[in-house]
């Protein structure tokens, strides 16, 4: 059992993060932020597939129009990615954005981080900093020479001072680096340094295989060290791939439970079934069932039922027959050519 970091609750929009919540899954859209429709469409996808909370960047004033089509289209709350003018930062609370990401440093001067403070604690809308490995201010670095994990805390606990002086603390943080050991020594600096809740992501993870293989290193290290209220994996791929995949970490390390979770044997010389295709097959045509069970796919029918007891159901099969069990115990013999098709007949029963 994971013993999770007591951190503060925020809500944004419908979500509430920290405290006792699950960890969200958070992604961000990639479409052109002046282009409304393309914008509405991909957060759409995105809400179909499960997406908590969804990020949109605002470059400037004419993207404001972007967030309110958003927030007429989907129900998901809609984080405004701020840098640098807090005129937007303004516009985006005005319009009725659920969450602001800026770093208070790089908005100017003290009256102008006092005006993005104000307005979001009149609208009760969180600030959520982002402090990343290639945007440290210049006096951390100097200090630290180079993008530490130490340095990267530090650039935190500074941006959450900028706005604790105008007495705002919603406050969520993130601290991202593409460097997996470096991002997760930084977050266990920040999470003992504060007990704001923690974003958490490997940024610039890379194309979907290794963004994927990078972010569950990543995560999954600081979510089994109780680190982690929302999450998201970063990929060089359609957003809706991140989505997937963050509940797929959450699904492997019994954070989460959501759709189907399916376990397999790697298979060995005493198979005697095409388990890879079976496998394959069974995964594809699962893949929409919304059922909080465990599914295993075996390839020995002597001892895969034993293997996988703690399976809700499961198939195993070889010499031409196949078996159908349920935590463990064998409730029925098909024929192997129809052992598929006989599996998800009794998921759709359950």
């Amino acid at each position: 059992m994971i013993e999770r970091r007591k951190s503060k609750e925020v809500k944004i929009g419908n979500i509430k993060i920290g405290g006792n919540n699950p960890v969200a899954v958070q992604s961000m859209l990639n479409t052109p932020a002046q282009d409304a429709e393309k914008c509405v469409n991909q957060a759409k996808e995105l809400e179909k597939a499960g997406c908590e909370i969804i990020r949109t960047a605002v470059p400037n004033l004419n993207c404001v129009k972007t967030v309110e089509l958003l927030k007429e289209n989907v129900s998901v709350p809609i984080v405004a990615d701020i840098h640098f003018d807090y005129k937007i930062a303004i516009a985006c609370a005005e319009a009725g954005v659920d969450k602001i990401r800026i770093n208070p440093g790089n908005i100017g001067s003290d009256d102008k981080v006092k005006a993005v403070a104000d307005i979001c604690r009149q609208k009760n809308i969180p600030i959520r900093i982002g402090v990343n490995s290639g945007s440290l201010e210049k006096h951390i670095l100097a200090k630290y020479g180079a993008p530490t994990p130490e340095a990267l805390a530090e650039s935190a606990m500074y941006h959450v001072g900028l706005l604790e002086k105008f007495d705002f603390d919603n406050i969520v943080i993130s601290i991202k680096s593409s460097d997996v050991s470096k991002c997760f020594e930084a977050y266990k600096i920040i999470a003992e340094k504060c007990s704001y809740p923690l974003h958490i992501g490997v940024t610039e993870a890379g194309t979907e295989r290794m963004g994927i293989i990078k972010s569950a290193a990543g995560l999954g290290a600081l979510l089994l060290n109780g680190i982690g209220d929302t999450m998201r994996v970063s990929l060089t791929a359609d957003p809706v791939k991140e989505v997937y995949a963050s509940f797929d970490i959450l699904k492997a390390l019994d954070l989460r439970k959501r759709g189907i979770n399916f376990i397999s044997c790697p298979t060995c010389g005493r198979t005697k079934i095409d388990l890879i295709k079976i496998a394959d097959e069974v995964q594809n045509r699962l893949k929409n069932v919304d059922k909080n069970i465990t599914v295993a796919v075996m390839g020995c029918a002597v001892n895969g039922p034993g293997e996988a007891k703690e399976a809700d159901i499961g198939i195993a099969g070889g010499d031409g027959v196949g078996l159908i069990f349920k935590k463990g115990e064998i409730i029925k013999k098909v024929d192997e050519n129809n052992l598929v098709d006989a599996l998800v007949s009794e998921i759709e029963k359950m």
